[in-house]
Formats: structure tokens, C-alpha cells, sequence
């Protein structure tokens, strides 16, 4: 399961970097201490907290997004079926929902917990995996 630096989660969850910190130092979310000394937050534990915040932080996002509009988030669950996957992502309040083949999403690795970008076009959705970093 991916970790993610504080700066990373709080990114994805659409906060500053200290608010990431307050909520775990508030026990709302785990940290881990790397070898090099960095906090850093489980993907999964990340996910469920993105999840059980959705809705409550509202604050304004940058205009500036790319002609693309690929929307960091974090994959929040995934539903596969033979021929479909349902992927959830969170990016800040803002649930996704994307309906994609199988093949891709397990082509793609997706599992909750993992950095993903929405790739939004029209009424389209797809998903593209992130490296940490």
C-alpha cells in the first residue's frame, strides 16, 4: 500500500500541509515515521478519511487547470465486475466517479489508497495512476 508525505495527503485532500498535521496529532488519521524521519499516512487511512470528509471542508480550488482537467484525488474504492470497474476517487469535498473496462483497471493496479488523476473531457471520465513524489 502506497504512504504518502504529509504535504503529499494534504494535497489530495485539499488542506494545507497544517491541517494535515492537526488532524494527526487529533488522532483522525495514522502516521508512520519514514527512514528518512518524515511523517508519513498509509494510502488506505488517507482514503478512509477522505471518505468520512467529503462534504465538510469547502474552500475554493485554483482556476488554473489544463485544458485536460486532470483532478488529483485519491481512489476511494473500486467495483469490478467481468467487463466494468467502477472507480471512486476523492479530490478535496469532491467525489468522482468514473465507470471504466476491467482490463484498465487492473492493467492500472487501481486499489483504495492509491494517487490516481480524473481525467475529465466532456461527460467522460478516465483514470491515470500518479507516482508518489
Amino acid at each position: 500500500m502506497p504512504h504518502y508525505r504529509v504535504s503529499q495527503a494534504a494535497r489530495l485532500m485539499g488542506v494545507s500541509p497544517d491541517t494535515m498535521r492537526r488532524w494527526a496529532d487529533a488522532g483522525k488519521v495514522r502516521t508512520e515515521t519514514d527512514a528518512a524521519g518524515h511523517r508519513t499516512i498509509d494510502g488506505a487511512d488517507l482514503a478512509r478519511l477522505a471518505t468520512e470528509t467529503a462534504g465538510e471542508h469547502h474552500r475554493a480550488h485554483a482556476a488554473g487547470q489544463s485544458a485536460r482537467n486532470h483532478i488529483a484525488g485519491i481512489v476511494t474504492r473500486v467495483k469490478k465486475d467481468e467487463v466494468a470497474a467502477l472507480v471512486e476517487l476523492q479530490a478535496g469535498p469532491y467525489r468522482l466517479v468514473s465507470l471504466i473496462t476491467r482490463e484498465a483497471a487492473d492493467d492500472l493496479g487501481l486499489e483504495p489508497g492509491m494517487m490516481a488523476d480524473a481525467v475529465v473531457k466532456a461527460t467522460n471520465v478516465s483514470v491515470e495512476v500518479l507516482t508518489p513524489g
